[in-house]
């Protein structure tokens, strides 16, 4: 069967191939025309949408046959950052559906959470909520331990029912506007993937810093968690490029193209990959680990 890698390859090679086509329309052949008389004549612009329309139906076509089974038995819960694409996040809960994985629900990380004027009110609310949970952490950075409460109300290392304990603090922090929660879920997933949008709140650093101590909160409770994003979100202080350049980067897994459709199935790849505790670093040159996993 022949890879996905070349199938990418092709994509590239028949984008390569229009721009050609371009090229030449307004180069020696618009020269041509120009002395034959076609003065008037000119090369018709690339429709763009036309471009990305191709390359998401082509990724899904030739894609899934790469994913199928890959999460067959996990289930993932999707978490959102403020500014995240409802179109990524929806390419993204298909394609782990896709990769045979149950999607368990949608919750929302508020500004409110994320905001640093709200962490005593956000370790607050987790110290009442977990109060005698077992596994929640009690140590290190509060919002590692912010995660590490939110992630038991939503994860477990094997998809399991969700109990007493998952449902007070899950309600906690939605009545505390924390979260928000757009699918409540009926069983605690196995994987948590975390979908961003390109940037912090108005190039708010300090929101990556607490994302990716979220995010390695989540880590404590999930088999795996992957944070997704496009791949401005890789650079520019943006969520990926600040949890790549954290300690999270051991534990938690990145892909930095949720805004392509090849990039919402690689991340698939990635989920698979972290269940046995392999994190990793995909998307573009940006990305330590290569453009996708072996």
């Amino acid at each position: 069967m022949i890879n996905f890698r070349y199938h990418l390859v092709s994509i590239a090679a028949i984008f390569l191939a229009l721009a050609a086509g371009v090229a030449l329309g307004s180069g020696p052949l618009d020269n041509a025309k120009n002395i034959l008389g076609d003065s008037k004549s000119t090369a018709a612009p690339v429709d763009q949408s036309d471009l990305a329309g191709f390359e998401s139906a082509y990724a899904k076509k030739t894609g899934t046959s790469l994913i199928a089974g890959k999460l067959k038995g996990e289930s993932v819960a999707i978490f959102t950052l403020p500014g995240a694409r409802p179109n990524q996040v929806r390419g993204v809960k298909s394609a782990m559906r896709s990769g045979g994985a149950t999607v368990t629900g949608e919750v929302s990380l508020t500004s409110k959470l994320l905001d640093s004027a709200s962490r005593q009110f956000a370790e607050g609310v987790t110290q009442q909520a977990a109060k005698g949970v077992q596994g929640v952490a009690t140590t290190g950075d509060s919002y590692l331990q912010v995660g590490s409460a939110l992630g038991r109300a939503y994860f477990a290392k094997k998809t399991t029912k969700v109990d007493a304990s998952a449902s007070t603090i899950s309600a906690a922090f939605a009545e505390g506007k924390l979260i928000s929660v757009a699918a409540k879920p009926t069983q605690l997933a196995s994987i948590a993937v975390i979908v961003a949008g390109p940037n912090p709140a108005d190039g708010n650093q300090g929101q990556g810093d607490i994302v990716a101590q979220i995010a390695s909160g989540f880590d404590t409770q999930a088999m795996g968690t992957v944070l997704a994003g496009p791949s401005a979100s890789s650079q520019d202080s943006g969520f990926l490029q600040v949890l790549r350049a954290s300690d999270a980067a051991s534990k938690v897994s990145t892909i930095d193209v949720s805004d392509s459709a090849a990039g919402q199935l690689i991340t698939v790849l990635v989920a698979a990959r972290e269940i046995d505790n392999n994190a990793g670093s995909f998307g573009t040159s940006r990305s330590a680990d290569g453009s996708m996993p072996n």
